[in-house]
């Protein structure tokens, strides 16, 4: 007997159960479009979608791309998939058309949704890959590319897929890295995206919730709210994150719940303080992805919400461990207590456990976790070891349980919640003519938790930072862009096997870099 009961925990009937208990609550309000959806609203546009798809040839198994910020349209992709088996592609809107082109070289989408904002870097999508069909356009004028979405739904019918769907089906790619290839995504079945409820638990989630999702819901964590405030039956408020607008919004539509990064955070306060809107609804505000200064931890609780919550994770594997407000008032610098059906260890360098209060590497393992890096076997064989996820995070539990983190083995900085990948930001920098060798780190920073910042040993004398940041804007997002850069003359420091020692390139810049540093 290899099935676990014969009834599945399969994203689609997430929505088909809530859309039959709750008809006519309020799943969605689109913020960017003035639109409210309800329940029985999107069970039947993801069905009128899932038809649509299959009426054109697509089948389960196809990868379907999307180019999609946080609107309504994400919840009927993201249904109509699940119903199908098709896999999904969320591509990240704030890459370049040469980022998302090497992103989609290895896994080639079938179809491609995108919104109207987006139609260049869908050009880009499709010259990639030229036998795109459907195109489906979100938004825009007929003068784009693909055909539009509401006409598309409107000729299909409002019927579920006769698909049969597995647990361990394939739902959709997860993209973490950039052109290093190491690593580039991975695959979230449909049981990882079903075994999050104990998350919500955690938190207190109950149908006396209204949820903000600011989270791109391109990413794991975004799609992840978008999937909790549908299995809880409350309404979400979607929204791109704008400070201004989300503190109006938390006032006009009473939201209790939000989820965000000590960056904007920073970047509410700083409204705040000159408009003073009405917060009293926010039961809770839920930090992750990045170190929480504990500047920004008590002007919140101050300024925004009494209760804060803060968890700690991977992207592959989900959160692993979460403080909740009583815990932070028992242990405010710790990221909390495992989450139900999570494992934490603490290893050293040969993979034995370490005693309480000993730094090591954090290993965890959770339902929500991937198994393996798509096409990508090296890494998945340093990641994935053991029946654990190796972090390369540096950390150790105290007596009682509480995990304290200590560092990043990883060579990644964490920008604003943002991950970028020292090896791909100095791949570009070298490939400037002028530039002999480079190194990559962050530095602490107030505002993004940490900022990147560039050395540059040039070739010629005339090396111009300006037209290396540009050089730099045409081949990386923004947020990958280095905030400084600093010209060095001598040969950098490395050790003897030649690798670059930054930690004292760290020490000698960080003070030039101190001054607070303006978005890239």
């Amino acid at each position: 007997m290899t099935a676990r009961a014969l009834g599945k925990m399969v994203v689609g009937n997430i929505l088909a159960t809530t859309a039959v208990r709750y008809p006519d609550s309020l799943a969605f309000y689109c913020s960017s479009t003035g639109r409210r959806f309800t329940f029985a609203d999107v069970d039947a546009r993801t069905n009128r979608l899932a038809q649509a798809l299959l009426n054109r040839g697509r089948q389960r198994g196809d990868i379907i791309a999307f180019l999609v910020s946080n609107r309504a349209e994400m919840a009927d992709i993201y249904f109509a998939l699940a119903r199908t088996g098709m896999i999904g592609l969320p591509l990240n809107h704030r890459l370049t058309a040469a980022e998302l082109k090497n992103l989609i070289r290895d896994m080639p989408p079938k179809a491609l949704i995108y919104e109207g904002r987006f139609a260049a870097l869908a050009r880009s999508v499709h010259e990639a890959v030229p036998n795109l069909d459907p195109i489906v356009r979100i938004g825009g004028d007929s003068n784009m590319i693909g055909r539009d979405y509401e006409e598309l739904l409107a000729a299909a019918p409002a019927i579920p897929p006769a698909i049969e769907i597995e647990e361990e089906d394939a739902f959709y790619f997860n993209l973490t890295s950039g052109t290093t290839g190491a690593p580039k995504a991975y695959i979230l079945s449909h049981y990882n995206n079903t075994t999050f409820y104990p998350f919500m638990q955690t938190i207190d989630m109950s149908r006396l919730d209204v949820v903000m999702t600011v989270f791109p819901i391109h990413g794991r964590v975004g799609a992840a709210w978008m999937f909790g405030s549908v299995m809880y039956g409350v309404p979400n408020v979607l929204t791109n994150f704008e400070p201004a607008e989300v503190l109006r919004l938390i006032e006009a539509e009473s939201v209790t719940i939000l989820n965000v990064v000590p960056t904007m955070a920073a970047m509410m306060l700083s409204v705040q303080t000159s408009t003073h809107h009405d917060l009293k609804s926010l039961r809770g505000i839920i930090f992750a992805g990045a170190s929480l200064p504990a500047s920004i931890r008590e002007q919140t609780v101050m300024t925004l919400c009494r209760d804060i919550y803060e968890f700690y994770g991977m992207n592959e594997m989900g959160p692993l461990v979460l403080s909740t407000p009583e815990d932070r008032n028992w242990r405010p610098d710790s990221v909390g207590k495992p989450i139900t059906f999570s494992q934490v260890r603490i290893v050293n360098d040969d993979g034995r456990d370490v005693g309480p209060n000993q730094v090591g590497e954090i290993l965890g393992r959770t339902p929500l976790g991937a198994l393996a890096y798509f096409g990508n076997p090296e890494k998945s064989a340093e990641t994935f070891r053991d029946g654990w996820v190796h972090t390369g995070d540096l950390g150790c539990l105290d007596e009682e349980g509480y995990l304290f983190i200590r560092g990043r083995k990883k060579d990644v900085i964490v920008t604003g919640g943002q991950n970028v990948y020292t090896a791909e930001v100095e791949e570009i920098v070298l490939r400037y003519g002028g530039v002999a060798e480079c190194a990559v780190f962050g530095l602490p920073d107030d505002l993004w938790g940490e900022r990147v910042v560039c050395v540059v040993v040039p070739r010629h004398a005339n090396l111009e930072a300006e037209q290396l940041e540009a050089f730099c804007r045409q081949h990386l997002a923004g947020f990958k862009v280095p905030k400084a850069f600093f010209v060095e003359t001598s040969p950098l420091p490395r050790t003897a096997t030649n690798k670059v020692q930054k930690f004292l390139l760290a020490e000698r810049f960080g003070s030039r870099a101190s001054a607070p540093a303006a978005p890239v």
